[in-house]
């Protein structure tokens, strides 16, 4: 997931920049035709640039995209029942594309100018050695025989930062690349071809590439079409038929491929076979995201501002998941039930839901929107040759 944290920020499970007040699927911006603050014609005073307005279309997505990710960390505990386990397998067929396209989406303006390869450093580079750092010594407090401690070797959840990092500083290669899409998915299906080791999780951060690319790609249009009226039974329809058809192939394929982090030889199969697997997993995901993004609300609702906060609940919530795994929480036998799933389920929802809200943000914002102005220098120029 876009990984956001606060509106001022840029994106990491998911940070992004405002959208364009130019944009059709922004709101009209303060002072800007059709907005309440528009001066009438008559004489008013000149008003100052158009204040951004956030469109709660995305931050509503990310809201119930976030609450797929921790209720999908949730079940990955309770797959010995059936139920759990297609739900499991559905979620993880789409919940991070999505949060992944919707990034790429808000990082299409994304340089190195203005400031933002500074946020990089300080929402996305700063939160990822911090919480690799915490969730390290959480798990060896909780009873691990030893620290270990490697920022080359991402910790749980904090792969996403280590790739988006990445994937932020390839935007402007990808901006001048004719077909970057199809460039993109062809180097993610040839990282597949071979062991590139577990470094900085690169299948991942290769493997996933393309759906940020996508991303870049889209257009407020492409957005306009899936706001339809019309989109929201088609929609409905196509995720139904995505977790009836979870349920049917569950016990007849390896939960790996949907982790996007293993190569072919480890899954068992051969090159051919698996890029075929690879480009029908691509397919299914675009389909499940587009048809998720169909049932988004797009008013805004109580919910909507938690949706520039769900990075918070990214990286936080991993410590509630943990805490029950290694209390032993997870073994209790009313879990492994129907009812035990929904009340599960039920839980991660409220756990998601507060871990975005505002007290959490308030006490959390040192460590995940640090203000690192001491840092930076002016920008070094080389000096010009007489």
């Amino acid at each position: 997931m876009t990984y956001t944290t606060r509106p001022s920020g840029a994106d990491a499970a998911q940070r992004d920049e405002r959208p364009s007040s130019t944009d059709p699927a922004a709101p009209p911006a303060a002072g800007a035709p059709g907005s309440a603050g528009t001066a009438s014609s008559g004489g008013a005073a000149p008003q100052g640039p158009a204040r951004k307005v956030r469109d709660p279309f995305f931050d509503n997505a990310k809201y119930f995209a976030i609450l797929l990710v921790v209720a999908g960390h949730s079940l990955a505990n309770l797959l010995n029942v059936p139920m759990a386990k297609g739900l499991y397998l559905f979620v993880y067929m789409f919940h991070m594309p999505l949060f992944i396209v919707i990034t790429g989406y808000f990082s299409r303006n994304w340089t190195f100018a203005g400031g933002k390869a500074r946020k990089l450093i300080t929402n996305v580079g700063v939160p990822y050695v911090v919480f690799e750092f915490a969730y390290s010594l959480y798990d060896w407090l909780a009873g691990r025989n030893h620290l270990e401690i490697s920022l080359l070797n991402p910790y749980y959840l904090t792969w996403f930062l280590c790739a988006l990092f990445m994937w932020r500083l390839s935007t402007p290669v990808w901006q001048q690349i004719r077909w970057p899409l199809a460039v993109a998915t062809v180097f993610a299906l040839l990282s597949y071809m071979s062991d590139l080791g577990g470094t900085f999780d690169i299948h991942r951060v290769i493997g996933l590439l393309p759906f940020y690319v996508l991303g870049l790609t889209l257009k407020p249009a492409h957005f306009e079409l899936l706001k339809r009226p019309a989109a929201r039974p088609i929609g409905a329809a196509v995720l139904a038929a995505g977790l009836a058809g979870s349920y049917l192939v569950m016990n007849h394929m390896s939960r790996d491929w949907i982790y996007w982090k293993h190569p072919h030889f480890a899954l068992g199969v051969g090159n051919f076979a698996g890029t075929l697997m690879r480009l029908a997993m691509f397919a299914a995901a675009v389909v499940l995201v587009a048809a998720f993004l169909s049932l988004v609300p797009r008013r805004e609702h109580w919910y909507t501002k938690l949706g520039a906060y769900t990075l918070y609940a990214y990286l936080l919530h991993g410590f509630v998941t943990r805490l029950l795994n290694f209390t032993g929480w997870w073994g209790a036998d009313w879990m492994h039930t129907p009812l035990g799933v929904v009340i599960v389920v039920a839980g991660a929802l409220v756990v998601g839901t507060f871990l975005c809200s505002a007290p959490v943000v308030r006490t959390m914002s040192w460590a995940l929107e640090p203000k690192m102005t001491w840092v930076f220098t002016p920008l070094r120029r080389p000096a010009r040759s007489r």
